[in-house]
């Protein structure tokens, strides 16, 4: 008998307003991926989905609070530290993107032995999670909730977390997720196996370096964010899509490349 994949049944009762990267962003990532994985890998990942793995990237959003995955609701985010390593404290104990890439990873280095369901589970799990943990506004820093209202040119904006989210909409409006990523996909080999190589602790630690200048370019709960705030996010946001499907591609060929 097929093994079920695993999960850890958590009864979730937090809620996350909006979706990191929004439709674009994490379709892009996917894109992005979908570019640097082998023949190989792509024949087997057919044999689950008939259909473009793009479509599924927003799927956990979509789905999230569905009874069956409700305990996934908490999972699209995760704390770092002082020093920007993860840090699994109790504020998100129910679990996070971290503990989620690490379920998908656990069961995808043996899909063999799931059932078909499973599969599709668990790669629907990976590249979301891969694409959220990169989104700067879901790596949470000590004492800083990115939740307050703001304005960015006198638009008025829910939450300061769903300014970064929707980012990707926002700097590039006219672009699919196809033209987005060969427009950010400008690594040679090395750098990209450079980029890809560690696990999502490192990755982490890394968005969390990067990220904190969103920090600097408006301080938390600044009302009337920087009228540039986007233009000055820009470089930040092409690294994290662009670092997310590199990694993203990776992990992909390691499971179904063989």
């Amino acid at each position: 008998m097929k093994k079920l994949f695993l999960v850890l049944l958590f009864c979730v009762s937090a809620s996350l307003a909006a979706a990191a990267w929004g439709g674009l962003g994490h379709k892009t990532v996917v894109a992005i991926a979908q570019r640097h994985l082998t023949s190989k890998t792509k024949e087997n990942i057919a044999k689950y989905f008939d259909y473009d793995l793009k479509q599924d990237a927003s799927w956990m959003d979509a789905h999230r609070r569905d009874d069956d995955i409700a305990y996934t609701t908490a999972w699209h985010v995760y704390n770092v530290d002082g020093n920007h390593n993860y840090d699994p404290n109790p504020r998100l104990a129910k679990g996070d993107a971290i503990h989620a890439l690490q379920i998908a990873d656990y069961n995808l280095r043996h899909y063999k032995d799931l059932s078909d369901s499973a599969v599709v589970m668990n790669v629907r799990m990976l590249i979301h999670f891969v694409g959220d943990m990169h989104c700067p506004v879901h790596s949470y820093f000590p004492g800083i909730r990115n939740s307050w209202p703001c304005k960015l040119n006198g638009e008025e904006l829910k939450s300061f977390h769903n300014l970064y989210d929707a980012m990707p909409s926002r700097l590039w409006p006219d672009l699919g997720p196809d033209e987005l990523a060969a427009l950010l996909d400008n690594c040679g080999t090395c750098k990209r196996n450079k980029i890809a190589k560690g696990t999502p602790l490192d990755w982490a630690r890394a968005t969390g370096d990067r990220s904190a200048v969103i920090y600097e370019i408006n301080p938390p709960q600044t009302k009337d964010l920087a009228p540039d705030t986007a233009e000055k996010s820009r470089e930040l946001v092409s690294l994290q899509l662009r670092d997310a499907g590199y990694r993203l591609a990776r992990l992909l060929n390691l499971y179904f490349g063989k």
